[in-house]
């Protein structure tokens, strides 16, 4: 299972991409974005958050081989509604409607109410939600799960189980019609089979 952490840095994804024919000068204004608006946030690892966002990019480019600049700048955007200030308006604005539409699509709601039960209830129906997506929405979530799950033991163990079956059961099946992120996936779930 090969693991998409060689661009921790926005300076070591320009590089990366040198001969790829992505316009790096566009992907950079969505770099600088996210980077403004994801602000100080820190991964679960203490990690600076846009790490995540670069990983994603990551998978996408040097794994999937994705070079859509609609789909590349929603992959580091793709948390800016959910996580900061940030609107899909505010998006738009920046990056044009089809930007925003796919950010918009990968954007989890809030939860209907408190709890644990009505947070997991939220993030259920919104999982089920993607299936009503667009190709390119639902790569981008994929690229997004690969980095959230690439070092799934790096997590907390009642975490690592609840997250794996979220995976299989929600995630896996968009997976399936993406060869790239199938034969990932397959190989992540093996390196993974213990959390069965």
């Amino acid at each position: 299972m090969e693991l998409y952490t060689h661009w921790p840095t926005w300076e070591a994804a320009r590089a990366g991409l040198t001969a790829s024919g992505i316009d790096r000068d566009r992907l950079e204004r969505a770099a600088v974005a996210a980077r403004r608006w994801h602000g100080d946030q820190r991964r679960p690892t203490g990690a600076p958050y846009v790490e995540h966002l670069l990983e994603a990019l990551e998978v996408l480019v040097r794994g999937a081989g994705v070079t859509d600049p609609a789909i590349l700048d929603a992959a580091l955007l793709h948390d800016v509604v959910e996580d900061t200030p940030a609107t899909v308006a505010d998006v738009e604005a920046e990056f044009g409607d089809e930007v925003a539409e796919l950010v918009d699509w990968v954007t989890e709601p809030p939860a209907g109410g408190p709890g644990r039960q009505a947070r997991r209830a939220a993030r259920a129906a919104y999982l089920r939600r993607l299936r009503d997506a667009p190709r390119e929405a639902i790569v981008v979530k994929l690229a997004d799960r690969v980095s959230n799950v690439q070092r799934l033991d790096q997590m907390a163990p009642d975490f690592q189980r609840r997250y794996y079956a979220e995976t299989v059961t929600y995630i896996l099946p968009f997976a399936q019609a993406e060869p790239w992120f199938a034969g990932w996936f397959a190989s992540w779930r093996e390196r993974f089979s213990h959390l069965r």
